[in-house]
């Protein structure tokens, strides 16, 4: 019998890992990534930016892969409000990158 005590998550995109982490923060069904589990090579600063009302402003990453991007696909809160301090220095995913 193998037992897999593996309980890390990956953000996936056009067939690369932009992340791993057993250390997720889950907010609004987004798995928020510490920052140092994020393959920074894969991402490129957007001018995108959005807010919400109670985290705050929301800054993105377009996801490069092997020439191919998806743009804002990566959103970070560089000053989250205080209700969500939980996701300072964490990275979340959307617009197709599977997370599981």
């Amino acid at each position: 019998m193998t037992v897999d005590f593996d309980n890390s998550v990956a953000a996936k995109w056009n067939g690369a890992e932009i992340a791993r982490s057993d250390d997720t923060v889950i907010v609004e069904g987004n798995h928020y990534f510490p920052k140092e589990s994020v393959n920074s090579e894969h991402l490129v600063e957007s001018d995108q930016s959005s807010v919400c009302h109670w985290k705050g402003t929301a800054a993105y990453y377009d996801i490069v892969v092997e020439g191919d991007t998806n743009a804002g696909a990566a959103f970070y809160y560089p000053e989250p409000k205080e209700k969500a301090a939980m996701i300072t220095d964490r990275i979340a995913f959307w617009k197709g990158v599977e997370v599981g």
